[in-house]
């Protein structure tokens, strides 16, 4: 499967604010607010310790991820993301082509590890995505999450040494 997945700039955001708002208004993965406008959402994306990258195939967005130091300081040599994949292209291997970018993205920019802080308990596929690529639940955080239609869930925290 042929994705090329480079960095995005702030004036492409339109290219992926489809992908951005499904997910956040879905409430099941993000805890943005749901009713975010694009410009909102393009200021999230694109603060300023991050580095938004896109995928696209046959010219379409599949999904984007940025990538940041988890923490600041003594903190950041640990890698840490966001990503989000288009509604209408889950399940097709994107996610796993992603994820693996991410990491060797880490990598290159010279972090030691890599750590999610918020991974809801019932997003399967991005916890299948990320045991797949290394990553293991190093803690859960009981009710951390207002899921939009299943109340209280918790969240994972997932971590790889890379």
């Amino acid at each position: 499967m042929s994705v090329e997945i480079r960095r995005l700039s702030r004036d492409e955001f339109a290219l992926v604010w489809p992908i951005f708002e499904a997910v956040i208004r879905d409430g099941k993965t993000y805890s943005y607010p749901t009713d975010l406008t694009c410009e909102q959402g393009c200021d999230i994306w694109f603060a300023p310790e991050k580095t938004p990258y896109v995928a696209m195939k046959d010219g379409e967005a599949v999904g984007t991820f940025y990538l940041r130091a988890n923490q600041l300081g003594l903190g950041n040599h640990v890698a840490n993301g966001g990503f989000m994949v288009s509604p209408h292209h889950a399940g097709k291997g994107y996610g796993s082509i992603m994820g693996a970018c991410m990491v060797e993205e880490a990598k290159k920019a010279g972090y030691y590890a890599m750590q999610f802080n918020f991974v809801v308990e019932d997003n399967i596929r991005s916890k299948k995505i990320w045991q797949k690529l290394g990553f293991d639940i190093v803690g859960t955080v009981p009710d951390a999450f207002r899921h939009r239609e299943k109340g209280m869930m918790a969240v994972h925290i997932m971590y790889k040494k890379l």
